[in-house]
């Protein structure tokens, strides 16, 4: 994720050396550019728009004074007839050790009360994240007591009302134990008060192993192996996938690469776990994340092209918007028009 808000962010620089590598461990350039196009080419079935399960990120602003009723009024309209179900609010970060400050979200209760009454059939879920270590001087997951401490900060949230916990820690390397331990504990209180536990995750492996390559040449964890995506997915009630910040330099290269990660994400994603692949809706032009290529409607383009050649048929299955006060108002057109016209 690019929260707090980016810095030029580890994901950033992690899209550089993940290109990089991907050229050095795979086919030629002109190979890989191949396949990915290959990804970009086909049919999309009208089946594959909305289920009425996607997502929005949405800033701290949300509960920490700034925003209004006025505010939420308007947040109302934006989302009558789309597809989106919850909303995940910032409402960290997590300090380093895992604990949370008691004066960041001074407005979470009325946030959440005031969606429940305005928005009936929207959830809100408190989204909780920090850098973690080894790649920073951050957040501990391997460590038992952060771990705790996290865990409290989870049942602080709840405490509030939200109708579910969102874990964004990065960057989790593949294999990790720490983190699975910390989605079994949190999903033991999360399934006892019958809210959710989502986790943001990064993409996969576009070629095997690539993972462990990354680490060994750039000490980066970019990517999970699939394997591991299944893990984690396995432990939660949604899956949003960070299908962006790519450094692929065309439309046509990033929805082959997003085609690609829903194929490989729907392929071990259980039926009973909602699977969120995540569009760009913000802007940024940087080495790892292209503007002009990393679009809403690439974004989609691809997801509808994975969804149809894995399992058009998938009912627990969305698209999640990245983020709300980046997003322009072509980025949720294209959004309605691209993903939710079955709606209107």
């Amino acid at each position: 994720m690019r929260g707090k808000w980016r810095a030029l962010s580890w994901w950033a620089r992690g899209a550089v050396i993940a290109l990089a590598l991907v050229l050095m461990v795979s086919l030629p350039v002109v190979g890989v550019v191949a396949a990915l196009l290959a990804h970009n080419i086909g049919e999309q079935s009208e089946q594959a728009r909305t289920r009425g399960k996607d997502a929005v990120w949405l800033g701290h602003a949300w509960v920490d004074g700034r925003k209004t009723d006025a505010d939420l009024d308007e947040l109302g309209k934006l989302l009558a007839g789309t597809g989106i179900r919850d909303l995940y609010v910032h409402t960290g970060p997590l300090e380093h050790d895992g604990s949370l400050r008691d004066d960041l979200a001074p407005r979470a209760r009325w946030f959440v009360d005031a969606v429940h009454a305005r928005l009936p059939g929207i959830r809100v879920q408190s989204w909780l994240g920090d850098i973690v270590q080894p790649e920073f001087d951050g957040l501990d997951v391997e460590s038992a007591a952060s771990r705790a401490r996290v865990l409290a900060s989870a049942r602080r949230v709840l405490a509030y009302g939200f109708d579910g916990v969102h874990y964004d820690l990065e960057p989790i390397r593949s294999g990790s134990p720490g983190f699975l331990a910390l989605l079994d504990a949190t999903r033991a209180v999360t399934s006892a008060a019958r809210v959710q536990l989502s986790v943001s995750a990064p993409v996969i492996d576009p070629l095997p192993g690539l993972h462990s390559v990354g680490l060994a040449v750039a000490d980066h964890g970019k990517w999970w192996s699939q394997a591991y995506f299944a893990e984690v997915a396995r432990r939660a009630d949604q899956v949003a996938v960070m299908s962006y910040d790519t450094a692929m330099p065309t439309r046509a290269l990033y929805s082959g690469y997003v085609a690609q990660q829903t194929e490989l994400a729907a392929e071990v994603t259980p039926d009973g776990v909602d699977l969120l692949m995540g569009a760009p809706a913000f802007w940024a032009d940087d080495p790892g994340h292209h503007g002009a290529a990393e679009t809403v409607a690439a974004a989609v383009r691809g997801i509808r092209l994975g969804l149809t050649g894995a399992d058009v048929g998938r009912a627990n299955f969305g698209v999640a918007l990245y983020v709300d006060f980046a997003a322009t108002p072509q980025d949720w057109a294209d959004y309605r028009r691209d993903w939710c016209r079955m709606l209107d």
